[in-house]
């Protein structure tokens, strides 16, 4: 019988199935950071258990974390108590942490992909929402809930109920200027922020195997966004070479063995999907959002809607969304002024994002009245953008390149934007004070994010190669 690559993994971590009930589910890594660990080991304190697998178990601190100065004590009292809480909690239960200071410290779902923890075929969890960044390498990764990061420290496992299947096609070549997240900001804008929920998503086709790793993990990433429980790519050779020589990826004879294993990790000719989509790469243009879900996007090219234009699922929505942002339909997004830009989160803080938008604006000034902050994800790609000599490019250009951290994409730090404002964020949501309270989000690429930095304004990135 054909089998999805889901299929294939699903079934070699079901430990047991109840009947007429959900799977146990085995958990190969759990990633942890300081918001969503505290009440979980509150919970195995409780009961007077310890982690039952450790060094299965790697943490991080990223949400609560100031971006500048990291060597001083944090200022906001709620961050300093859960980030201190995520240091004492790893070293009562023996867990890999890294924190502040460390040099593979950085965004949850960037770290464990350069480090070569996450690899092919793997189950991963982690109590944050966009653990399915790692579904890029061929693996079932999706985030938890506090009471189910417990069971996952205390067990290694999960019930789960298996979700249905949904394969997103992708053929064709991309127009240039359109990047990883202007496809996936299509595709969820075509059927909706709701319209994959209950199923796993596997993204295919041939503008799909043309992506880089990291480009794939910005898709997987803001799977979620589209009501998805994971999405998942196949592994193929632009994964081994990405994860070869990682600090953590299998080496001499354990390569060679895992090698063996990742090939047989792709979906069978033949393989059933509960649901197919049919996307063309060609007919992609850059994309940025103009309301209060990820599913409000359009083209670039394109004005903001009236109800009849949009799904269904946003009709009734649309008006209170517009007020919420000072827009009206009708009119175009090109040349809405953008007061901040945010390059960074978990799905577009890596060194080629990074690269990207320092190859437009080298030579270039940042428009007056607009401030830029560039949060690399990780302690590792912020050193690599000093090496490259990526910091002197966006001093140069009047950017300030911050340290790791998930800072403007969620307002749960320092980072916030000032009510009313408008910041293009290459972030991964736009919900209703997300950013800050009554902060204003456009969601856009890497490099419509440069092209609004370079203008002032919302522009087409096309017409500034």
């Amino acid at each position: 019988m054909p089998l999805s690559l889901f299929d294939k993994i699903w079934s070699s971590h079901v430990v047991k199935t109840i009947p007429d009930g959900p799977a146990v589910f085995y958990i190969d890594k759990h990633f942890i950071h300081e918001v969503t660990s505290p009440q979980a080991f509150a919970g195995l304190n409780k009961r007077g258990i310890k982690v039952f697998r450790p060094k299965q178990v790697v943490a991080t601190a990223d949400h609560n974390v100031p971006t500048l100065n990291q060597h001083l004590p944090i200022k906001e009292e709620l961050s300093r108590k859960q980030v201190q809480a995520l240091v004492e909690n790893c070293a009562q239960h023996d867990i890999e942490l890294y924190g502040l200071g460390h040099a593979y410290q950085g965004i949850v779902h960037v770290i464990g992909p350069e480090l070569g923890i996450t690899q092919p075929g793997m189950t991963i969890v982690c109590g944050d929402s966009h653990t399915s960044t790692h579904g890029a390498f061929g693996c079932i990764a999706f985030g938890i809930g506090t009471s189910e990061v417990e069971m996952v420290l205390s067990t290694q496992c999960l019930l789960q109920n298996k979700p249905k299947l949904m394969r997103i096609v992708v053929e064709g070549n991309l127009q240039p200027g359109v990047l990883s997240k202007d496809i996936v900001l299509h595709i969820i804008a075509t059927i909706s922020a709701s319209g994959a929920t209950g199923y796993a998503v596997e993204f295919a086709g041939s503008a799909i195997r043309s992506l880089s790793m990291e480009a794939r993990m910005t898709i997987c990433n803001m799977s979620i966004e589209m009501g998805a429980r994971c999405g998942l790519i196949a592994p193929d050779d632009t994964t081994f070479n990405y994860l070869q020589g990682k600090p953590f990826a299998p080496q001499g004879e354990a390569w060679t063995q895992k090698l063996a294993y990742w090939k047989t990790l792709f979906t069978d000719e033949g393989a059933a999907f509960d649901h197919e989509i049919a996307i063309d790469a060609a007919a992609i243009e850059p994309m940025i959002t103009y309301g209060t879900n990820p599913g409000m996007g359009i083209g670039i090219s394109k004005h903001i809607p009236f109800e009849a234009e949009v799904n269904a699922d946003d009709r009734s929505g649309l008006q209170k969304s517009l007020a919420y942002m000072g827009l009206q339909s009708g009119t175009p997004i090109i040349g809405q002024k953008i007061d901040y830009v945010f390059i960074g989160s978990c799905t577009n803080s890596r060194i080629e994002d990074l690269r990207l938008v320092a190859g437009l604006v080298q030579g270039k000034q940042k428009a007056p009245g607009v401030e830029v902050w560039i949060v690399p994800g990780s302690k590792q790609v912020e050193q690599q953008a000093k090496a490259e000599g990526i910091d002197k490019v966006f001093e140069a250009a009047g950017f300030q390149l911050r340290q790791p951290g998930c800072s403007a994409c969620l307002g749960m730090n320092e980072d916030k934007i000032p009510a009313g404002k408008y910041c293009l964020s290459t972030s991964n949501r736009n919900f209703e004070g997300r950013q800050g309270p009554n902060a204003r989000t456009f969601l856009a690429s890497p490099l419509s994010a440069a092209a609004a930095a370079l203008t002032g304004v919302v522009a087409d990135v096309r017409s500034l190669l």
